[in-house]
């Protein structure tokens, strides 16, 4: 630390100087988040110095993480479940795994995660000790239904489905899996980190949500496709007591007990993320989620043509192909397949997209 301060105009020159060392969004295709919304911005900007983890002392605050948390419920069709917002799919998780291991308490806990589950479910199984038996994958890269009941004994405290996986944007068999968690009585979490934004507003409607009676609880980030401000996670759950078994004492705080992983919570990308929800309404969200779709179909479409072939049709907004070879000055990332993949985010646009595809042709030419 400096002995004397650094003066403003030299420190903001400095910072400048950083920011610009960052790269732009545009020509990022490897990333499930995206430049905030306008209205985000400006709500982050109002709430900047407020503090969820002490709630007493920002009512205001707090009641718009509760419409945070019945906005997302209500789409996930059930308005009366219980949530609240977490800093991303990760620390959803990871909460998931506790209170599924509270529901069951056991000598040797497991959960069952497919081999396309995000690796949070890694980070959970280390810090709470439970086993984790991995699902392997069908032709279209989906969990192995076939494969599951033989991972799943009396140990078994939970069962992990995604909805629209980070690597190829697919929906795994819930409904499936909610028959079998009613069967054997089994906690099931969806992480619908990226498809909890997605799914409900497709033309083709898939089952992932609490519709499913199976269904237990549901990570969803609004910093993904709901464009907010990062970090903006939220956990929801059927029953709001689940939580009750994760409480801790907090006597010097405005509440005496508290459920959630993180202490101190920004309260400003809570705001963020509901005006995003607010000011779009479903209409916009539909919108903005059928213009990504047609990016991806575009993009699926002339990577085709170029001779690069998909290695699976998504559910949701991401592309792999079978590619190895990206033009310079674009993101792509690469499964552990070793497919190319792009997210078809928002500021991918259709411009984006048919520069890319113009430069991955002068690649052949």
């Amino acid at each position: 630390m400096r002995e004397v301060g650094c003066p403003e105009k030299i420190l903001f020159t400095f910072l400048s100087l950083k920011r610009q060392e960052d790269l732009g969004y545009q020509n990022i295709l490897s990333s499930m988040c995206t430049p905030p919304h306008p209205v985000a911005a400006r709500a982050h900007a109002m709430f900047l110095e407020t503090n969820l983890g002490d709630p007493g002392l920002f009512p205001g605050t707090a009641a718009l993480e509760r419409l945070l948390v019945q906005r997302l419920a209500a789409l996930m069709h059930l308005p009366e479940a219980g949530g609240y917002a977490t800093s991303g799919g990760t620390e959803s998780n990871i909460q998931a795994f506790r209170i599924a291991k509270k529901q069951k308490p056991v000598k040797f806990p497991n959960a069952v995660v497919p081999a396309s589950g995000h690796f949070s479910f890694q980070k959970a199984s280390d810090i709470l000790g439970v086993e984790t038996r991995t699902v392997p994958l069908d032709a279209e890269f989906r969990m192995d239904t076939e494969a599951i009941d033989d991972l799943v004994d009396k140990n078994t405290v939970a069962l992990i489905g995604v909805a629209g996986t980070t690597e190829y944007g697919v929906v795994d068999p819930i409904a499936h899996l909610s028959d079998l968690a009613l069967d054997r009585e089994i906690f099931l979490h969806v992480d619908a980190a990226f498809g909890g934004l997605v799914i409900p507003f497709l033309d083709r409607q898939i089952p992932f949500d609490f519709r499913l009676p199976g269904v237990d609880s549901i990570s969803i980030d609004p910093h993904k496709m709901g464009m907010s401000t990062i970090p903006a996670g939220c956990l929801l759950v059927r029953d709001p007591e689940y939580f009750s078994s994760l409480y801790v004492d907090t006597p010097y705080l405005t509440v005496k007990q508290e459920y959630t992983l993180a202490g101190t919570r920004p309260g400003a990308s809570v705001a963020a993320a509901f005006a995003v929800l607010e000011y779009l309404g479903m209409d916009g969200m539909r919108a903005v989620i059928t213009g990504c779709m047609e990016n991806c179909r575009r993009l699926i479409e002339g990577m085709e043509t170029l001779g690069y072939e998909r290695a699976v049709t998504p559910d949701v907004n991401v592309a792999t192909f079978s590619c190895d070879r990206a033009p310079a000055g674009w993101r792509v990332s690469k499964t552990r397949a070793g497919h190319m993949r792009i997210i078809c985010m928002p500021h991918v646009n259709r411009d984006v997209v048919e520069a890319f595809l113009g430069d991955m042709s002068d690649l052949d030419a």
